[in-house]
């Protein structure tokens, strides 16, 4: 994930070959340009989660920034927007708004982060089930072999075995 135009470079320098700009970073377009800016030039898959907030423009705005500076191979991560209330999910999943990106930009794929709209690991396959089923793009779930150690949002990892049959499910049931 990058945020900045020294996180790019730090990337670019290590030999990554893909990047997403994260939610927290998509509704700042100064940030966005800045990342934009450090790309130029450079052919990388260039991923760019939902802002926080369901804004829709700016989410359109960041794609628009990134292709003006001729970063061509873009996908969009829905990840969900924040929520005051506490809904069963982290993350408001507002499918409306992927769906009215698709329109906007039709020819954007669009990958679902179930893990972090879901919040909670029992919840991730019903959330990957929608996504399958309003024809997102893909899906980006966090796994972990011992989910207790994630280093990081613990409660919504799955293990690979979980996600094995996850995946042989949602296979079964297109």
């Amino acid at each position: 994930e990058v945020a900045t135009a020294n996180h790019v470079e730090l990337c670019l320098s290590s030999g990554i070959d893909a990047l997403w700009i994260g939610a927290r970073t998509t509704v700042n377009p100064f940030y966005v340009q800045e990342i934009a800016e450090a790309l130029k030039g450079v052919k990388i898959p260039v991923f760019v989660k939902n802002p926080i907030h369901p804004d829709l423009g700016l989410w359109i705005g960041a794609f628009e920034r990134l292709n003006k500076s001729g970063i061509c191979d873009l996908a969009a991560i829905h990840r969900g927007f924040y929520n005051y209330d506490k809904l069963i999910f982290r993350n408001d999943p507002k499918w409306e708004i992927p769906i009215k990106l698709k329109e906007k930009i039709k020819n954007i794929p669009i990958i679902c982060d179930p893990s972090h709209i879901a919040g909670k690991a029992n919840l991730v396959e019903d959330i990957c089930q929608t996504a399958m089923d309003i024809n997102l793009d893909g899906l980006m779930i966090e796994t972990h072999t011992n989910p207790s150690l994630a280093l990081s949002d613990v409660e919504q990892q799955i293990t690979p075995e979980r996600l094995k049959n996850l995946v042989e499910n949602l296979i079964l049931r297109r």
